[in-house]
């Protein structure tokens, strides 16, 4: 409901359960109204309470979109995320945090257990075109976006999806087009964001013949820089053709922009 100043409040979800796919990923369904789901994505603005505050001070959110925090300190931490799920039937979201680093997000989600809240303060969609010839890139903070795009793609689609991980201990089952190929690169004990790994893959690639093609890339941030560049002088991609976007940068714990 909007009030007279034209804020309204922020869409409350609540955990109902806490997976590990993989050692270094958490997976939390969250349950909310039906319409509050239907908002929570595909990109969707998540509003991080500290780990263990039972009645955070939440934000409003204006009529064009902007997060109005409360006066004061409030705790609440705004990060981005893909939902790799919605179900506004069931009234589910579900969400995969990477616990690599010490951000507020990565903590609430190591601690996180039924019962716990977050909210949403917006959502977006992917930067997708459909596309004859796909190119993906991301690295594990990527996947539910990788996840979600080979999902929705065309079945005559044909490409490459390229998802760089810790290990085959961090691979997860990836539904995607006939003609399009998973490939994981494994980059052993590197640390995330140090790796050359995804970078160095799409620098060894031949461009596909003809000029149906988009390329989306989601990684940290120094990585997919390069990357763009490599799509727009060698592949000679326009901005209709590609989407990069720096999901995190090393040594800092991002905010929604990456």
């Amino acid at each position: 409901m909007t009030a007279p100043d034209g804020l309204r409040a922020v869409d409350v979800l609540t955990v109902v359960s806490v997976t590990g796919p993989t050692p270094t990923v958490r997976r939390v369904v969250l349950t909310g109204t039906a319409e509050a789901v239907a908002a929570a994505g595909p990109t969707v603005n998540l509003l991080v309470p500290r780990v263990g505050d039972p009645a955070p001070r939440w934000p409003q959110v204006a009529r064009d979109g902007r997060i109005v925090w409360p006066a004061g300190a409030h705790g609440v931490a705004l990060r981005s995320y893909t939902a790799r799920r919605q179900d506004p039937v069931r009234g589910e979201v579900e969400v995969d945090f990477v616990l690599h680093g010490d951000g507020p997000a990565a903590a609430w989600a190591a601690a996180a257990a039924p019962g716990a809240v977050l909210a949403v303060g917006g959502s977006g969609d992917l930067g997708v075109r459909p596309a004859a010839a796909l190119l993906l890139a991301g690295d594990e903070t990527a996947l539910p976006a990788i996840s979600r795009i080979l999902a929705e793609a065309s079945p005559a689609a044909t490409g490459l999806a390229l998802v760089e991980v810790a290990g085959p201990e961090e691979e997860q089952p990836l539904a995607a087009p006939p003609g399009v190929t998973v490939r994981w690169l494994h980059r052993g004990s590197t640390p995330p964001g140090e790796s050359a790994l995804l970078a160095d893959a799409v620098a060894a690639l031949d461009p596909p013949a003809g000029g149906d093609v988009f390329a989306w890339v989601g990684a940290e941030s120094a990585a997919v820089r390069t990357i763009r560049a490599d799509l727009r002088s060698r592949w000679g991609l326009g901005r209709a053709q590609h989407h990069a976007i720096g999901y995190w940068r090393r040594g800092r714990a991002m905010a929604p922009a990456g």
